[in-house]
């Protein structure tokens, strides 16, 4: 009964305009309710934030922090090594905690009042986002590392959760209820988190292929040989695949005839998620270097070189990349130069891709801080 009621709900709120607003909710300069704040996974905010910024607070949880934050409704969420999923006030206070039984590694998604999360063990829990209550739990038979994205059924009558896990499987998932749609599998782990375009589900795994799905049925659309892991997430800007291998081959693919446009060689392994604004592409990589490619023809814009690894995904927000890096320091960089506009050294490695909205810039390191920033 509490199913029937549950869709019956969904249902009142599918036609009274909810698709518009898990939309809109997306491209928010108040909101950054996912990963890379939207479905197509651009890693692009519409918000404005300038520096120079001020550390404004700090928040202690128990063990490193490599999930990223994500922020609804003047909230923050992320997930830590110690095992739980905070829910955090834009002022610094603690809301609630869920204790999931093992690590968070995967960022969270904010979706319909609910945060969905997963764990190291291979749970994907399905939590009230007010009150942190849980509302039901999915387990698959591997680790879950990267971020759940969302999509709506052809039919307009069901929201579906899609995860990768260390079972080789890509898992769809009833939003309301929990219960599994379909799985797709693949030969191997599957790290990053799937993007959505159309009614396309795209992403890579180490089987070393980029997966082309159809997110109705779990049918294999395409798949791309790129030969070797893919270990980051893909982005999507119009019809066209950005995303980088672990022998530091970076490629833009048309998705919707699977030819390779443009690939590039001789950078390190690429575990950072591009982001893709305009005509530009811009990625960080384990050889130190932010690197921003002509998404039209992969040509090298600029390249700048940090101090570290850089394996947490750039943010382009207005004419800035917002970068993290191993070396311990957030960056303010040009988009159009590359040239260094602000640093903030933290001091502790920082894993985590920064979370943006207007104002203000949520930041998580391998001290178990979260720490938030606002212009000065």
């Amino acid at each position: 009964m509490k199913d029937f009621c549950y869709r019956i709900l969904l249902t009142i709120f599918l036609l009274s305009g909810i698709l518009n607003f898990l939309f809109a909710q997306s491209k928010s300069p108040s909101c950054w309710p996912s990963f890379r704040g939207d479905p197509q996974l651009s890693g692009t905010s519409p918000a404005r934030i300038n520096p120079p910024l001020k550390l404004l607070w700090t928040f202690q949880t128990g063990d490193a922090i490599k999930s990223s934050p994500v922020i609804w409704d003047n909230n923050i969420y992320v997930g830590s090594n110690d095992g739980y999923i905070y829910s955090i006030t834009l002022t610094g206070k603690l809301n609630w905690k869920f204790q999931t039984g093992s690590s968070v590694e995967a960022p969270p998604l904010v979706l319909v009042n609910t945060v969905f999360v997963s764990s190291m063990e291979g749970i994907l829990f399905a939590l009230d986002a007010k009150t942190g209550g849980l509302k039901w739990k999915y387990a698959t038979d591997g680790q879950i590392s990267g971020a759940p994205n969302w999509v709506i059924s052809s039919d307009k009558k069901q929201i579906r959760i899609l995860t990768g896990s260390y079972d080789f499987y890509l898992h769809c998932v009833d939003a309301i209820t929990g219960k599994g749609i379909w799985k797709y599998e693949t030969d191997n782990y599957i790290n990053g988190c799937p993007a959505l375009w159309g009614k396309m589900v795209v992403f890579g795994g180490c089987d070393g292929f980029l997966h082309l799905i159809n997110t109705d049925t779990g049918k294999e659309i395409n798949k791309i040989d790129v030969g070797t892991y893919i270990p980051a997430s893909a982005s999507i800007d119009r019809g066209k695949a950005y995303f980088g291998n672990y022998d530091g081959e970076f490629f833009c693919v048309n998705i919707k005839t699977g030819k390779t446009l443009w690939k590039t060689g001789g950078g390190g392994p690429f575990l950072a998620s591009p982001s893709v604004s305009d005509n530009k592409t811009v990625t960080g990589s384990q050889n130190k270097n932010v690197c921003c490619y002509d998404s039209f023809t992969g040509a090298v814009r600029w390249k700048f070189k940090t101090l570290g690894k850089v394996d947490a995904s750039p943010i382009i927000c207005g004419n800035h990349v917002i970068v993290a890096s191993g070396d311990g320091r957030i960056r303010f960089l040009n988009l159009t130069t590359g040239s260094e506009e602000w640093v903030y050294e933290i001091g502790s490695p920082l894993y985590s891709t920064p979370a943006i909205i207007s104002k203000i810039m949520i930041v998580c390191a391998d001290d178990g801080m979260v720490y938030a920033f606002g212009q000065k």
